[in-house]
């Protein structure tokens, strides 16, 4: 995820343009790529990782079940999954489409419940095509989902709250013109699911999807609705323990509980190594795809990204406590999953991406920050906001003695300080810099992606 408030790591991947091809690590090498991330690095807590290659499935996991734990996580641990439920919301739209029941080039509205107003643009409306490439010029978060804060962001969110934010929602730029990766749209796509099936979101999900596919650990978390006993717990980017999500509205967008031994079995039918009915919905969901980056574009809720020799097609995620990814690639059909109870900074898309093609290097982690005390009223000088570039904004705040970064487009975070000037940001590698000079503070420079992008102070 971009961000984790977003339930998304759709920061797209850099693959190397002359990958050769090799096998599959081994246990013992993906062993050992789980013992560096956790131990080594401490970039991590639990990681359960199932890969099919040539039509076999193998499992491997490390680490436990909470960071002062010892009980070890396995293929059959439970994880949030995030944002990879898109590509289960994306399937049931696939089977509706091959059922000739949507028509993915027709208005979205024609498929969702009376009392929808859609923004619209002269000769164009919104289609499902947009809203499952992310194309549909929806720009962020319904703010009073937002002001709920990033613990349980989407807990008890109904449909009412996003009906009057697309309500008076103003297109920030023309339908289909470019990739902007949203949670609203693929909301509004459950919502027309369920709408045209006649049944709710969540049984669509498991009569369509789970049960033919034989995944019983798998489940949509909703609002209410307990926990399972095998659930690792959560820990955001400083291993420290987080609260579980939970969904209402939103569900179609994040709310995947599984296991790496359940979400294979999903991988081995997308890439063609298991046999299964839902193998022309699938292809559907890869016919047609619109560009998102150079080497990547995107189909039904997959993402595809070119290697130099083929493609991978992949889907990642990240909620408040959990990193996850799942892939496979094109021409061999091998697969992986790879699950974990942290959101890492990084994620595990690097862990993923190479055992599909160890030829794809894994990245460097990032140290462990940690946070110091200082007087919060410093906080105060450091409020306003500051022009990262045009049209972009960093949105310095304070609220209850803590201090709040809001890039626009994106989520208010939390910053934490490692110093009086210097803080950083838990839920992904990034950092910001105060430039205070005889008590003013007139910028900031943002450190992230190997970058230090300064930004003027215009308004507190």
């Amino acid at each position: 995820m971009k961000s984790v408030a977003i339930l998304t790591a759709a920061a797209l991947l850099a693959a190397p343009t002359m990958a050769q091809e090799a096998a599959m690590p081994s246990d013992g090498e993906i062993a050992q790529i789980l013992s560096d991330r956790i131990g080594r690095d401490q970039a991590n807590v639990g990681i359960a990782v199932a890969v099919i290659e040539n039509g076999e499935t193998r499992f491997v996991s490390h680490g436990t079940l909470t960071v002062d734990g010892t009980e070890p996580v396995s293929e059959h641990t439970i994880f949030e999954a995030g944002s990879i439920t898109k590509v289960f919301t994306n399937l049931a739209l696939a089977q509706l489409v091959n059922d000739g029941k949507i028509d993915l080039d027709a208005p979205i509205i024609e498929y969702l419940p009376e009392g929808f107003v859609l923004p619209d643009a002269p000769g164009r409306a919104i289609t499902a095509f947009d809203l499952a490439t992310h194309s549909a010029s929806l720009s962020g978060l319904p703010p009073d989902l937002l002001a709920g804060g990033v613990d349980n962001p989407y807990s008890g969110y109904g449909v009412e709250g996003l009906q009057a934010w697309l309500a008076d929602y103003t297109l920030p730029r023309p339908i289909g013109e470019g990739f902007e990766y949203n949670n609203a749209g693929t909301t509004l796509l459950g919502l027309a699911i369920a709408h045209v099936s006649g049944a709710d979101f969540n049984n669509v999900i498991s009569e369509n999807i789970l049960a033919p596919l034989d995944m019983t650990e798998t489940s949509l978390q909703l609002t209410g609705t307990p926990l399972p006993e095998a659930m690792a717990s959560g820990h955001n980017s400083a291993r420290e323990p987080t609260p579980n999500w939970d969904f209402d509205a939103f569900a179609p967008a994040g709310a995947l509980l599984t296991s790496s031994s359940d979400l294979i079995k999903f991988i081995g039918a997308a890439s063609g190594q298991r046999g299964s009915d839902l193998t022309p919905a699938i292809n559907t969901m890869l016919a047609r795809t619109k560009p998102v980056e150079e080497g990547t574009s995107i189909g039904l809720g997959w993402f595809i990204t070119t290697t130099g020799q083929g493609e991978i097609v992949w889907h990642n995620g990240m909620t408040g406590g959990y990193s996850s990814f799942a892939g496979f690639d094109r021409n061999s059909g091998n697969g992986v999953v790879v699950l974990t109870n942290m959101a890492a900074q990084k994620g595990v898309n690097d862990i993923g991406m190479h055992i599909l093609n160890p030829a794809i290097p894994l990245n460097e982690q990032p140290k462990l920050r940690t946070s110091v005390e200082i007087d919060p009223a410093l906080f105060d000088d450091y409020v306003g906001e500051y022009v990262l570039a045009p049209g972009a904004v960093i949105t310095v705040t304070t609220q209850d003695g803590k201090l709040f970064a809001e890039l626009t487009g994106q989520d208010a975070f939390e910053i934490f300080p490692e110093s009086e000037t210097q803080f950083f940001y838990k839920v992904v590698d990034a950092q910001i810099t105060f430039d205070v000079n005889n008590g003013d503070v007139k910028s900031l420079i943002l450190h992230q992606n190997g970058q230090n992008m300064p930004a003027l102070k215009v308004v507190k």
